[in-house]
């Protein structure tokens, strides 16, 4: 049986920390190669050694270098819930996802009208994953509580522009209190230092999801502790 995405984000709050998520790529259109020769799934399970109570895979291939192979290697190779970061636009990778061995998927609003959202989400909860909805504005987070979301992330960069630009948590900052009431709230991208995951976290964050920060990193290890900030709010395990 799979392990649950967001109850790991809440025991990570109960304990008086936001949960830092790394996100597992290969590369990125801004960064290029970002594995220099390492092995995903053995840093996978370094960052998991090191607290990591989830993980996030991308396995989108022509930009990022991912692979659904990737996350079904990751799956199976970690005991923590594992979410699925992709372009996912219908119902056949939404049960790919499933059948991968992940815990969760993302559901990304830029790419979806409000009814296939709807539907996707419906579909996600059908099979057992825990749809997480990327918003990245007023509108997309009015999509967010229409269809119920519990699990909700504030995407800092543009994702219709591959994330090249510098956006950075102030939109986490500026989107947060209109987050559906009881949803556990990821901050992803462009969280690159301590003092961004801090302000991720004074803003409501529950979560961030980091990529290229560890990735770049002289010691990815010390990169993820040095993230794993205090967190003064507890929040209630969605129902």
């Amino acid at each position: 049986m799979r392990a649950r995405f967001s109850p790991a984000i809440v025991a990570e709050n109960a304990r008086g920390f936001i949960c830092v998520i790394p996100d597992l790529k290969c590369a990125s259109p801004k960064e290029g190669d970002l594995l220099q020769g390492r092995d995903p799934v053995e840093t996978a399970k370094t960052l998991v050694g090191c607290g990591a109570p989830a993980l996030s895979v991308v396995t989108e291939r022509e930009r990022f270098g991912g692979s659904p192979a990737l996350l079904n290697a990751v799956a199976r190779a970690v005991d923590v819930p594992v979410l699925r970061k992709d372009f996912i636009t219908d119902e056949g990778m939404i049960a790919e996802t499933a059948a991968l061995g992940a815990s969760a998927v993302l559901l990304i609003c830029a790419l979806l009208d409000e009814k296939a959202l709807g539907r996707l989400y419906e579909k996600a909860n059908e099979l057992k994953l825990e749809p997480l909805v990327e918003v990245c504005s007023a509108r997309e987070m009015e999509w967010a509580r229409k269809c119920g979301a519990r699990l909700v992330g504030i995407n800092n960069r543009d994702i219709m522009a591959l994330e090249l630009d510098d956006g950075g948590p102030a939109r986490t900052a500026a989107l947060a209190a209109g987050a559906p009431a009881g949803s556990l709230l990821v901050s992803e991208s462009g969280i690159l230092t301590r003092p961004d995951a801090m302000l991720a976290a004074s803003a409501g964050a529950n979560a961030v999801l980091v990529g290229t920060a560890l990735w770049r990193a002289h010691d990815m290890g010390a990169m993820y502790r040095s993230l794993h900030v205090r967190r003064r709010a507890t929040p209630c395990a969605p129902s």
